[in-house]
C-alpha cells in the first residue's frame, strides 16, 4: 500500500476534488518510483481508503485517471494491475526518478519500505496532535546558562570524539535519576545513551534478533515500533491489548517461537492502559521461560498524576531479562534528540559499538548540560511543574469537548499520560471526522491508524503541549463537527 501519513497534512483540503487528486497523485507517484512495480496488484480500493483515511469514491477515481493514462489495467474480477511496459518510467530519458529500490540490498529494501509503515510527523504540534509536550514554558535560558558555565577545557574535551556509549557524567545521572524516580537499580556502566527511543529500538532488532525471527507488539500500538523491526527482517507478531496490557497468554500460544516482545506497561500507546502486576508477572515468566527479550518502552513514565506511581516493570523481581528504554523528548523536549537504554553489562558494550558504527556517540556538549540539569535538581523541578500543568490542561480538554459537543463527546480522565482515547463502539469508522478535523487544521489521529489486526476504533486527542485557548478554540470547532456528523448518536 501506499504510505498513510502519521499525522495529517497541514495544508488544508476542504474539497473532496483536493482529496481524490491527492491519492491519483501518491498512486502515480508509488508507481513512477517503483514501490508498485510492473505487473503488481494494486491493494484492493476498500483496504486502500481506509489506509490513507479517504473515501472508496476517492480511489476509485484515482484508478480509473490512472487507468486512462495508461499506468493502470483493470482485469475483471481480479482487480487492478500496474500496467506491464513501465520499464522505461525509471530510464534518465523519461526524467522521472529512478525506482526507490533501484540497487538496494535486500535488507535495504526492507529499510526503505518503512514508508509504508510509518511515515512520523513533519509540521508544528497544533492541537490535538498527540506526543507533543509543552515547550513554550521549557526553561531555555537556564538550559543556555548551564552550557555557558563551561570552561574552555571542558568544551575542548567535548570537541573531540567521545564515548559512544555516552558522557559517563550523563550515564551517571541517568543511573541515579531511574533509582530515585522509577525504582530501577542499574549502574552507569548499563547505561547507553541515544537518539531518543527510536534509535534504542533499532539497536536493539540489529543485535538481538535475526531476520525472520519473531517479536511481539501491542496491537494498537506505535507504529515506529513494528517499522523498525520490520525492517530489520523481524517477523511482527501483534497481540491484543486488553484493561490489563498485552495478552501475553495468548500470544505465547499463538507465536511459541517469538524471541522478543516491545510494551509499554506504565501507559500503553495509545489507549493509555497501565499493565496490571499479574500481567507484568506473567509476561517476566514468559520471557526467562522462552529465553526472550522484554523491551519496556517507558517514553511517558514519568507522567503519572495519581497519588501513587507505578514503577518500571524492570524494577520487579527477575527482569534481567527487560530492557528499558527511556526517552528524553516527553520529559524535556523532541529537538534534544537525547535517550538511553539500559542493558545487561554483557550487551553493553556491543550496543555502544553497533551506535558508534551509525553516529559515533551523540553531541557532547548536550550531554554534559543534560547530566548537570538533571544532577542539580532542574529535571525535578521541571517535571513537578509538568506534573501540575498537564492535568489541569486535560480537564480543560474534557469540559471543552463536552461543552463543544452538548455532552455527546465525553472523554473519560486518565491520571498518566500526555493524550487522552475515545474509544468507539466496533465497526464504527472513525477516519471520517479526523479527515474534517484535518481540512480545519485540527490534527485528530484516528485509533485505526495504530491497529494492525484490532478492530479497535476511536479518536486520539493530545493535550499536553497546548495552551487553555488552543485547546478551546479547536475543541469548539470540532465540536461542531461533531455534532454535525452522524457520531453524536453513538
Amino acid at each position: 500500500m501506499i504510505q498513510r501519513a502519521n499525522a495529517p497534512s497541514s495544508a488544508p483540503q476542504p474539497r473532496a476534488e483536493t482529496v481524490r487528486q491527492r491519492v491519483y497523485l501518491e498512486l502515480r507517484r508509488a508507481i513512477e518510483q517503483g514501490t508498485f512495480k510492473p505487473g503488481t496488484r494494486l491493494p484492493a480500493s476498500r483496504a486502500q481508503a481506509q489506509t490513507l483515511g479517504v473515501s472508496r469514491n476517492s480511489v476509485l477515481w484515482a484508478l480509473e485517471r490512472l487507468q486512462s493514462e495508461g499506468y493502470v489495467l483493470a482485469r475483471v474480477g481480479d482487480g487492478s494491475y500496474v500496467a506491464d511496459d513501465l520499464g522505461a518510467l525509471g530510464s534518465p530519458s523519461t526524467g522521472l526518478r529512478p525506482a526507490v529500490g533501484a540497487g538496494l540490498s535486500q535488507r535495504g529494501q526492507l529499510i526503505a519500505d518503512t514508508v509504508l509503515r510509518w511515515n512520523p510527523p513533519l509540521q508544528a504540534a497544533v492541537p490535538f496532535r498527540i506526543g507533543a509536550p509543552e515547550v513554550a514554558t521549557f526553561p531555555f535560558a537556564l538550559w543556555d546558562r548551564l552550557a555557558r558555565q563551561a570552561s574552555k577545557a571542558q568544551r575542548m574535551a567535548q570537541a573531540q570524539y567521545l564515548d559512544p556509549a555516552g558522557a559517563p557524567a550523563l550515564r551517571a545521572a541517568v543511573a541515579q535519576w531511574l533509582w530515585v524516580s522509577r525504582g530501577i537499580r542499574c549502574e552507569a556502566a548499563q547505561v547507553v545513551v541515544c537518539s531518543g527511543s527510536q534509535q534504542a529500538i533499532d539497536l536493539i532488532g540489529r543485535l538481538l534478533l535475526d531476520v525472520g525471527d519473531e517479536a511481539l507488539v501491542e496491537d494498537p500500538g506505535y507504529p515506529g515500533i513494528r517499522a523498525s523491526l520490520g525492517g530489520h527482517g523481524v517477523t511482527v507478531r501483534p497481540v491484543p491489548v486488553d484493561a490489563e496490557g498485552l495478552v501475553i497468554d495468548q500470544a505465547a500460544t499463538h507465536w511459541p517461537a517469538a524471541r522478543l516482545a516491545v510494551v509499554t506497561p506504565t501507559s500503553q500507546f495509545p489507549t493509555g492502559v497501565r499493565m496490571s502486576l499479574k500481567r507484568r508477572l506473567a509476561l517476566l515468566d514468559w520471557a526467562n521461560a522462552q529465553r526472550a527479550w522484554i523491551v519496556e518502552d517507558d517514553y511517558d513514565g514519568e507522567f503519572q498524576y495519581g497519588t501513587h506511581r507505578l514503577p518500571a516493570l524492570c524494577s520487579l523481581p527477575h527482569a534481567e531479562r527487560v530492557l528499558y528504554v527511556g526517552t528524553f523528548s516527553k520529559t524535556l523536549h523532541p529537538g534534544l534528540r537525547l535517550g538511553f537504554v539500559v542493558l545487561p553489562h554483557a550487551l553493553a558494550g556491543a550496543f555502544a559499538m553497533a551506535r558508534a558504527l551509525s553516529d559515533r556517540h551523540a553531541p557532547g556538549d548536550a550531554q554534559e548540560v543534560l547530566a548537570r540539569f538533571i544532577t542539580e535538581g532542574h529535571l525535578l523541578r521541571h517535571l513537578r511543574r509538568m506534573r501540575e500543568l498537564y492535568p489541569q490542561r486535560q480537564r480543560v480538554l474534557i469540559d471543552a469537548l463536552a461543552q463543544a459537543s452538548a455532552g455527546r463527546l465525553q472523554l473519560q480522565p486518565s491520571e498518566q499520560g500526555l493524550h487522552l482515547l475515545h474509544e468507539l463502539p466496533e465497526g464504527q469508522n472513525d477516519q471520517a471526522l479526523s479527515i474534517r478535523a484535518q481540512a480545519a487544521g485540527i490534527l485528530l489521529t484516528p485509533l485505526s491508524r495504530y491497529t494492525i489486526t484490532s478492530p479497535r476504533r476511536g479518536w486520539l486527542f493530545g493535550y499536553a503541549g497546548y495552551d487553555t485557548a488552543a485547546l478551546r478554540a479547536a475543541a469548539a470547532q470540532l465540536g461542531a463537527f461533531y455534532m454535525s456528523s452522524h457520531f453524536n448518536t453513538i
